[in-house]
């Protein structure tokens, strides 16, 4: 049996990155011909290409079966470390593509759904406009697949929360406040009132999240301020697109993060029902290097510190200039 060593060596070699699409490829369909098909190469190329990967790597990376393949325990091992090696040769090809097409600088961004609704969906288009000669490449990605893209050197800064913990190296700057809030459909009976009772809450019916995400946590602390349980939707899920359904499409509630769902209250698709007391999360902002930023990021970065911070000194100069002027009402 040949040692780590020299496997790595044989693949820097004689493996090729068609190799690898292969691979992933049957793996994903489970079938030779589907993925000969999928690709655009023949079935014996594809069982071909799999018997010189198991010799190649001296292991079984497939099982046979009346209804196709299977893969063996090592493939599934390998699985993510093919896919993490097709997403960069695709980001190169962007690189390359728009440097030497457009003359244009690369900067990629992880964004947590929440980052991108709440930080960037109007702020990307404005920046591009301004800045022609800079292509930003966005993937959304959660919780630690942010700090694994770090970890990985797979983006330049991260859109998101305020994360428990920094990575070493990094630093997050906060841009925009947050907290949670009541939606609803623009024709619910609730919709933009703002003295609604608990009562009148707890008789809703609430789409919510599984147990244990944050939203649902929130909540949970919410109902329980109300004076009988509420009905939950039956279908219970943390899909954007799927919450965004229901409320469009039922008369039910949720409970989540305002920025969130800003864009879709001020594009009139929701309503919020205001009501009291209101709970702040951790703000939204960016995760950045304390060095080695590309010149592109760092005007990204200043574009964007620059756009927020100007709204957060605004919204807290109108929360002061309302309260003085209750004070001398008084």
């Amino acid at each position: 049996m040949s040692s780590a060593s020299v496997l790595y060596n044989r693949l820097l070699a004689r493996g090729k990155f068609r190799h690898v699409q292969v691979l992933l490829k049957v793996a994903e369909l489970g079938s030779v011909q589907r993925a000969a098909e999928a690709i655009g190469i023949t079935q014996s190329s594809v069982t071909q290409t799999l018997a010189y990967l198991e010799g190649l790597l001296e292991v079984q990376l497939f099982e046979r079966h009346a209804r196709g393949m299977r893969p063996t325990s090592t493939c599934r091992d390998l699985l993510p470390v093919a896919q993490q090696m097709l997403l960069g040769l695709a980001q190169g090809a962007e690189a390359v593509a728009a440097r030497r097409e457009r003359g244009q600088s690369i900067v990629r961004i992880a964004a947590s759904v929440a980052a991108t609704h709440g930080l960037l969906v109007d702020s990307l288009p404005s920046f591009t406009k301004q800045m022609p000669g800079i292509s930003v490449q966005l993937t959304e990605a959660e919780g630690d697949d942010q700090l694994l893209a770090i970890a990985r050197g797979e983006v330049d800064f991260v859109a998101c929360r305020k994360p428990t913990v920094v990575p070493e190296g990094w630093t997050f700057v906060a841009l925009l406040e947050d907290r949670f809030a009541v939606l609803c459909r623009p024709d619910h009976p609730l919709a933009g009132r703002s003295n609604v009772t608990w009562a009148e809450l707890a008789a809703q019916t609430w789409a919510v999240a599984p147990v244990g995400v944050p939203s649902r946590d929130s909540f949970d602390a919410l109902a329980s301020l109300f004076p009988n349980p509420p009905r939950i939707y039956p279908v219970i899920t943390r899909s954007p697109v799927m919450t965004r359904w229901l409320l469009r499409n039922q008369n039910v509630l949720a409970y989540m993060p305002f920025n969130f769902v800003r864009p879709m209250i001020e594009a009139g698709e929701m309503a919020e029902v205001k009501v009291r007391p209101q709970v702040d999360i951790e703000p939204l902002g960016l995760l950045r290097p304390n060095e080695g930023l590309s010149e592109a990021s760092e005007r990204l970065m200043r574009y964007l510190e620059e756009r927020f911070v100007s709204v957060l000194r605004d919204k807290r100069t109108s929360v002061r200039t309302k309260a003085g002027k209750r004070i001398k009402q008084g």
